[in-house]
């Protein structure tokens, strides 16, 4: 009976160590994946910048990303990348597992204005400098170094100096229809800032009417496409323009390319003629100039996707503890009907 006591002794203490031995060597475990990011950066030596990119929605975005890696290339700094898919909730997981990875610098495309203290909050506590590129935050200043991007405010007012202009001579009520992008975005609320701002004091243009489209050609589509099909229910429509709800619709103001090449296919699929309606677009993708040229567009306002030289100068200087403009604004021009064509080169996106 003591034997088997004894036994019994003996074979718990073994259970015990054997315990402790495997709780020892996952603790040890935790700690190396925990370590591992900071000794691959120490073991690069390259800066690393940790991007979380909006999508790939259109070839302006498609650019944006590229302009980035290519400079991050010629600087020598490592990327690690993450595509949002529009989802502000991943973004949340990119910026944390960049934070967990130990990066130098993170930089990000927010989709939405508002929600990003908390994880903004955490970059900070874990010593990591932010850089806000191409859209702005409502934020504590306190919590990024800067923003890149556009003057989203002037990009607005460009397209109202233009339709002014356009509109010198012209008597009467001058009715518009504006497709905005992203609802909370703030390139939207600033893009319509801006256009109403110059055009206010004058009581001939009227916004009767605008609707998101969510900055998607297929969105833009989808705009036109309802216009159309609810002014043919009408008893006295007609095939000559673009209505809204039985009004003609004089100018379209489109806060990016791919909603106005959007509108554009459904126009031309119905016949109605492109004459008809001022179109004033952003962004100035090569499609949009190509639309411009044909005398499909009558305005297209630059936005420049090439943010990536500027990006690496933020970062190798926030990298270093300095400090960076609170905003820095890209380089950028407006194309219109009164161009030199043959002065364009192509924009590579």
């Amino acid at each position: 009976m003591a034997w088997n006591v004894r036994r019994i002794q003996r074979l718990s203490l073994l259970s015990f160590v054997a315990c402790v031995i495997f709780l020892l060597a996952f603790i040890a475990k935790i700690r190396y994946s925990q370590s591992r990011p900071a000794q691959e950066k120490e073991k690069s030596g390259r800066l690393i910048l940790g991007f979380s990119q909006i999508g790939s929605e259109s070839a302006w975005r498609t650019r944006n990303t590229q302009s980035i890696f290519e400079a991050a290339e010629r600087n020598g700094i490592q990327i690690l990348f993450d595509d949002a898919q529009q989802k502000q909730a991943n973004q949340f997981k990119a910026i944390r597992s960049f934070i967990v990875y130990q990066v130098d610098v993170i930089a990000f495309v927010p989709i939405v204005e508002d929600g990003w203290d908390n994880v903004l909050t955490e970059a900070k506590e874990a010593g990591i400098p932010v850089i806000v590129v191409d859209r702005q935050i409502n934020s504590d200043p306190s919590l990024y170094a800067g923003f890149l991007g556009e003057d989203a405010i002037e990009e607005g007012r460009r397209a109202a100096r233009f339709l002014f202009n356009k509109c010198t001579d012209r008597e009467g009520e001058i009715a518009i229809f504006e497709m905005s992008g992203t609802e909370n975005s703030s390139v939207v609320k600033e893009r319509a800032a801006g256009f109403r701002e110059i055009l206010e004091a004058d009581s001939r243009f009227k916004i009767i009417h605008t609707e998101s489209g969510d900055f998607l050609r297929s969105k833009g589509r989808e705009i036109a496409e309802k216009l159309i099909q609810a002014n043919r229910e009408l008893p006295d429509s007609k095939n000559d323009a673009l209505y809204y709800q039985g009004r003609k619709i004089d100018v379209v103001y489109s806060h990016n390319d791919p909603m106005t090449l959007g509108l554009l296919d459904s126009l031309e699929n119905y016949g109605i003629p492109l004459s008809s309606t001022i179109i004033i677009s952003v962004d100035a993708e090569q499609k949009s100039i190509d639309a411009l040229k044909a005398g499909k567009l009558s305005c297209v306002v630059e936005c420049n996707p090439d943010l990536g030289p500027m990006l690496m100068d933020l970062v190798k200087a926030v990298s270093k503890g300095e400090t960076i403009p609170r905003t820095t604004y890209n380089r950028e021009t407006i194309f219109t009907e009164n161009d030199d064509f043959s002065l364009y080169r192509p924009r590579g996106y």
